[in-house]
């Protein structure tokens, strides 16, 4: 069973190359995150055997785009309907944006592709 994570980024917000990149690395930590534990030994990760087929794998990631906020948080919203992991990332506008908090990003799975591709497959690649 393939899975993998989407990553969603922005493009009408026309964000610097590297702020693009971290943007989507807070998104596909963030999901991971979620999914994060604590117990006196330190931070771990239930066992879930999608998440770890994913994690001992390829980490299969596919970074695509939408054009507006409505898009994204549409996505997002979709993707927690579903209940698929996701994350949304919202930048507090100290680089960029000029001072404005900013949705910039959203990370989708990891989790089973058909799944996924249910919410992101039409989808432009980045």
């Amino acid at each position: 069973m393939a899975i993998k994570q989407i990553i969603v980024i922005r493009k009408d917000l026309k964000m610097r190359r590297g702020k693009e990149i971290a943007q989507g690395a807070h998104a596909a930590m963030g999901a991971l995150l979620k999914l994060a534990k604590w117990d006196e030994h330190g931070m771990f990760i239930e066992h879930n055997e999608d998440i770890w087929s994913w994690l001992a794998g390829h980490f299969t990631k596919v970074c695509v785009t939408v054009n507006s906020e409505e898009e994204l948080l549409a996505l997002e919203k979709a993707a927690t309907e579903a209940g698929i992991l996701n994350c949304l990332i919202k930048d507090a506008g100290f680089t960029e944006f000029k001072g404005q908090a900013t949705y910039t990003a959203l990370a989708v799975g990891p989790g089973k592709s058909e799944d996924i591709d249910k919410i992101t497959g039409s989808l432009p690649l980045y």
